[in-house]
């Protein structure tokens, strides 16, 4: 249900029908809801894993974005990030991305989930993003929380994932 299957991951490469990964479908629908038409947008994706960063970049493209894929160790990454109208970071360390490696206006959505040491042994630490959140809300057009965000929308597309798998099984089209 998870759309990770191999079997998945080449059917998207081909544009054709399948499961797509819940957390990558999530992040898009959330940049659609701000960027309805992503045509010839420049799109940044930071992080190149096969749960999210692949599959994300192939929906953009599939979505008419020009990607660009990009990873901890890409030259000049703030340089890069500048010039997306969205950013995906999908790189796995907190606070990253800084506010001024976001273009002004940027559609930023952050997908990483990143629990910071407690501050005393007792309590749990916090999540945060792969974003520094509170200086990306100043610049960016619209940003993601941490937690809150993309979260909630991998499980609304895990259970369409779901219900989709069950009316194919049943020969039932929607």
């Amino acid at each position: 249900m998870d759309g990770l299957h191999p079997e998945n991951a080449g059917r998207l490469v081909a544009g054709l029908p399948g499961l797509v990964p819940c957390t990558p479908m999530g992040a898009m629908h959330l940049a659609r809801t701000v960027r309805p038409r992503m045509d010839g947008l420049n799109a940044v994706v930071i992080g190149r894993s096969n749960l999210v960063g692949k599959p994300v970049a192939q929906l953009l493209l599939n979505a008419n974005a020009t990607v660009t894929m990009a990873h901890s160790r890409t030259q000049d990454l703030a340089g890069l990030c500048r010039t997306a109208d969205i950013l995906v970071a999908a790189v796995g360390r907190p606070g990253m991305v800084r506010g001024d490696w976001i273009k002004p206006g940027a559609t930023v959505i952050d997908v990483g989930i990143n629990r910071l040491p407690p501050a005393d042994e007792q309590a749990k630490g916090r999540l945060v993003g792969d974003v520094a959140f509170d200086e990306a809300v100043a610049v960016a057009g619209a940003i993601t929380p941490v937690p809150g965000g993309v979260g909630p929308m991998t499980i609304a597309f895990l259970l369409q994932n779901t219900l989709t798998a069950a009316e194919r099984r049943a020969d039932v089209m929607r």
